[in-house]
């Protein structure tokens, strides 16, 4: 959203603002029940998975978008606190309205002037209550975390964005929010002190209670003014207006009504406007960044989401005291989040990279660090190795849950090496892994390759379920294995067939090796 400028103003809609503003306060503090939607953007794919997790942690039931990666449920303001406890979603925010079937006009100026005429018309009380009462969540948990760090003041080097500045726009099937975001600059996040409302550091507003009094007794009368961006996340080829321009003039609306300050980079709150086909959904953003950033701090070249590390491990269900391998741990990123979400299980994480070993030692390093801070029991159910993935150091049939995230040719690898490689860990894979109850998890975009090297594994695994997910912008699949009764060494899957070997049946076998 750029500012937007207007030369006429309308007393009646910007007085309605600021008094809103007035009672929102006072509703905020007064310590009412309401309840309010929130939706939650999630890895696509695992939309199921993150409604499971709602039920299972709020107790209410989760509706999926039609606009993949998106969920909705109902909760009360003084549960608030729990929607931060999930682990599957990416950003939280709280619904303004949502339209099921708006009725775009035709030309693009109507269609936009609708937009602009909407910002006023909106049920915002309840919203900005949440995100205030949000607010208040988060300074607790500043203070909680305690600790004698610095200050942390915002950069001065934010970044204008004109109105000019071109947007991606969102298609069918991709992840909408995640098209969109380019439309403000990025900069460095402000780790801790989380920011308050009032743009200020976490520490600088609670650092002396009675000097805060005093001050704002002082300062009551000239309550500083809410900084804000808009977001439109749009998906669907049937608009006459992109989503800088719908950004642009409901901003410039949502800016009259209330006589907020515009802010690209440095501001308090950040209004959403969701567009998928007809479906039209105005929220308020309660995350400032996105919470897959949540464990790693050490990035290697294919660094999976935390939240999709969590998706994936909830398809395996790991019990207590069994044993889960990630033979390709590149920085770690799925152990660490198994460690840390479900530490009733032990972690062995490896990987043939010395590079990639250094960054989840690092990783684990900042996560224990982290939990000493908090004064949490700083120990984690994790070990790492550098190893050959085709010679592993462990036992046959040891291993209870393999889950890992297979080169896809891309960045990492290529598909001819592929070809070799993926036979070979299956079989590796197939030797560790308990028969009968053992099971594997792996994620890769090489859909062909891995479905032709499962199906000459027939007598070792069996597929079960796959899950369909975007993995920066590439269609991936997560494969659920079972891991058959067939004893490693007595089956014929698990003999290296060289190019022309006749199998037993007498059928001659297709050359996928690399010459």
């Amino acid at each position: 959203m750029s500012s937007h400028e207007t030369g006429d103003t309308h007393p009646c809609p910007v007085a309605g603002g600021v008094s809103l503003m007035s009672s929102i306060e006072s509703e905020a503090t007064s310590g009412d029940i309401i309840t309010v939607t929130i939706g939650a953007t999630v890895p696509t794919g695992f939309e199921h998975t993150a409604a499971e997790e709602v039920k299972e942690k709020i107790g209410v039931d989760a509706q999926i978008s039609k606009d993949r990666g998106r969920i909705y449920f109902q909760i009360q303001t003084d549960k608030l606190f729990q929607v931060h406890l999930l682990r599957s979603v990416d950003n939280l925010f709280v619904v303004v309205e949502q339209y099921d079937h708006y009725q775009f006009k035709e030309s693009k100026d109507e269609t936009l002037m609708d937009l602009m005429q909407l910002a006023s018309k909106l049920p915002w009380t309840n919203a900005l209550v949440v995100w205030r009462l949000n607010n208040s969540l988060k300074k607790k948990r500043g203070r909680r975390r305690g600790g004698n760090g610095t200050k942390v003041k915002p950069s001065s080097k934010a970044t204008e964005v004109s109105e000019a500045t071109e947007v991606s726009e969102a298609t069918e099937g991709s992840e909408a929010t995640e098209a969109t975001e380019v439309i403000i600059a990025e900069t460095e996040p402000v780790p801790e002190p989380l920011l308050s409302a009032e743009g200020q550091t976490e520490e600088e507003s609670t650092s002396d209670s009675q000097s805060n009094t005093q001050d704002s007794e002082e300062a009551a009368p000239e309550a500083k003014v809410i900084k804000f961006r808009v977001t439109c996340n749009r998906a669907g080829d049937k608009h006459s207006f992109s989503s800088n321009e719908a950004a642009r003039d409901f901003g410039g609306a949502v800016q009259e009504f209330f006589q907020w300050k515009a802010d690209m980079t440095k501001f308090d709150i950040e209004v959403l406007l969701n567009i998928h086909n007809q479906e039209v959904i105005i929220g308020v953003a309660l995350t400032e960044e996105s919470l897959h950033r949540r464990n790693i701090t050490h990035f290697g070249p294919t660094t999976l989401r935390s939240t999709l590390c969590y998706g994936m491990l909830r398809l395996c269900k790991p019990q207590a005291s069994d044993i889960i391998l990630d033979p390709m741990c590149g920085t770690g990123a799925i152990p660490l989040e198994g460690a840390i979400e479900f530490p009733d299980s032990f972690y062995m994480a490896g990987d043939n990279n010395d590079m990639a070993v250094n960054r989840t030692v690092n990783n684990i390093c900042h996560i224990q660090k982290r939990r000493e801070d908090k004064d949490s029991a700083p120990g984690l159910p994790i070990d790492t190795v550098q190893w050959d993935l085709c010679h592993l150091p462990i036992r046959t049939s040891s291993v209870d849950i393999i889950i890992t995230d297979m080169p896809f040719g891309k960045r990492m690898g290529s598909r001819k090496k592929n070809w070799d490689l993926y036979p070979s860990c299956l079989r590796e894979m197939a030797r560790v892994c308990r028969p009968d109850s053992g099971k594997a998890v792996l994620l890769t975009q090489d859909k062909k390759c891995f479905s032709k090297a499962v199906s000459r594994m027939g007598g070792l695994w069996r597929k079960t379920h796959t899950v369909w997910v975007n993995v920066g912008g590439l269609h991936a699949g997560v494969y659920l294995l079972k891991r058959t009764g067939g004893a490693f060494g007595q089956t014929p899957e698990d003999v290296y067939e060289s190019p022309g070997v006749v199998n037993t049946a007498g059928e001659a076998k297709e050359d996928t090796s690399l010459p």
